[in-house]
């Protein structure tokens, strides 16, 4: 009998163990198809997100390391930053007693939370350690989702119509322009410093780049077009002066925080019109003029704000009666299209200070890596927070999930190396 169990298990230990390498690599095709269903679906980030975090996790407790995964998870809240993040969401969880639309709020809370506690569990789950041959196909996977948005734009948006689906606007592609540049930034990185890179590779991260590139000029998006920027002159700057381009960053960050509520006022005062008229109309007077609406707002509840998740009905709010009546009518834009405004709007000075802490520490952070590995972190910190001043509203899910994706496709140099030396 015992001879009988014995060989049982060696039948079935194979078995066992091959299953986590099959979760792991389901759980890996899920993040590399992010792009792709993000052109096909411009919200999809946070399901993509969310499925992949599951096999990753299934993968760790069939390897027997469920305890570690709350150890792994422990470690990443206990964190400076992490800790900040962490009371943040305390703060804005908070804040909606005082939301005009409490079920609202909550529901925008959420949108929040969700792909943070994806990302987490990715993370915690210990078994998302990007290697070369992943970071090939994200790069291919990016590089397919931009040809098939500029094809899709070149045509007018034909193949859609023709299947029927799909918003025959050529804005829905301003989400995927902006995913392609989040998790293009660590691929590149990634594909040019590998131990013993192939040239194949680099050639690889210099056409992924290209097309990135490609897809932000073609698209209506100003916001991408902007983060390319960003990313290309603060990645090479800090690539020569790692120490300054982190300082000039650091207060790049908290006076944009600092100036939010005065930041309508400021761009109407200070931008002559040459400027505003090269802009399309929701990038140029449209947009200070929401600005100086959401703006009104923020001096109006300065301490608390107005609750989490209120700007999507700010003119439903009782503190629309405080603002001019000239300036009433865009607070029902959706959004300020402006992070640090939307975070004093509706949580206030406290939420902003949280906010700002957890930026620093995050920025404190980068400052004790080398600077080979901190340029293009801080590269996606600068253009992310860019994109983030001149665009989209602050908490909706797929910009949440991207950034996710983009801080765990990082992974670290060792990461890299083991997958080199394995793979």
């Amino acid at each position: 009998m015992s001879q009988t169990r014995l060989a049982d298990r060696h039948e079935t230990a194979p078995n066992l163990g091959r299953l986590p390498q099959h979760l792991t690599g389901i759980g890996v095709a899920l993040m590399v198809l992010m792009p792709l269903a993000m052109w096909l679906a411009n919200r999809s980030a946070p399901l993509m997100l969310g499925l992949a975090a599951i096999p990753l996790l299934a993968a760790a407790i069939a390897a027997g390391q469920a305890r570690g995964i709350a150890g792994r998870l422990r470690k990443l809240l206990a964190t400076p930053p992490g800790l900040a993040l962490t009371a943040f969401l305390a703060w804005g969880l908070v804040s909606i007693l005082w939301s005009h639309k409490p079920g609202a709020s909550l529901r925008a809370w959420g949108e929040l939370v969700l792909p943070i506690v994806f990302a987490l569990a990715i993370a915690a789950s210990g078994r998302f350690r990007p290697q070369p041959a992943w970071l090939r196909a994200l790069a291919l996977a990016i590089i397919l989702s931009c040809l098939l948005a500029i094809i899709e734009l070149a045509s007018g948006l034909s193949q859609r119509a023709e299947l029927g689906i799909g918003k025959l606007m050529s804005f829905v592609f301003n989400r995927p322009a902006i995913t392609a540049l989040v998790l293009a930034v660590p691929t590149i990185h990634g594909l040019w410093s590998l131990p013993a890179a192939r040239r194949s590779d680099r050639v690889l991260a210099v056409v992924l780049a290209l097309a990135v590139a490609a897809l932000a000029l073609r698209s209506e998006s100003a916001s991408a077009r902007l983060g390319v920027a960003v990313c290309v002159l603060c990645w090479g700057v800090s690539a020569l002066w790692p120490r300054l381009t982190l300082t000039a960053v650091g207060c790049a960050f908290v006076l944009a925080m600092a100036i939010a509520p005065v930041l309508g006022v400021a761009a109407q005062n200070g931008l002559p019109s040459l400027i505003l008229n090269r802009f399309a109309v929701m990038t140029g007077q449209a947009r200070i003029d929401i600005w100086l609406s959401f703006g009104e707002v923020a001096r109006a509840r300065p301490i608390a704000g107005a609750g989490f998740g209120t700007s999507a009905t700010m003119h439903e709010n009782p503190v629309a009666a405080e603002v001019a009546p000239e300036h009433r009518l865009l607070l029902a834009a959706g959004h300020p299209h402006d992070m640090p405004l939307q975070t004093w709007a509706e949580t206030g000075a406290i939420g902003a200070g949280i906010l700002v802490l957890a930026g620093l520490l995050l920025l404190a952070r980068l400052r004790r890596m080398p600077a080979r590995e901190m340029a293009p972190r801080l590269a996606l910190f600068a253009g992310a927070f860019a994109i983030s001043v001149v665009g989209h509203g602050a908490w909706q899910g797929w910009w949440i999930a991207i950034l996710g994706a983009g801080i765990l496709w990082f992974g670290s140099g060792a990461d890299a190396r083991q997958g080199e030396d394995h793979g």
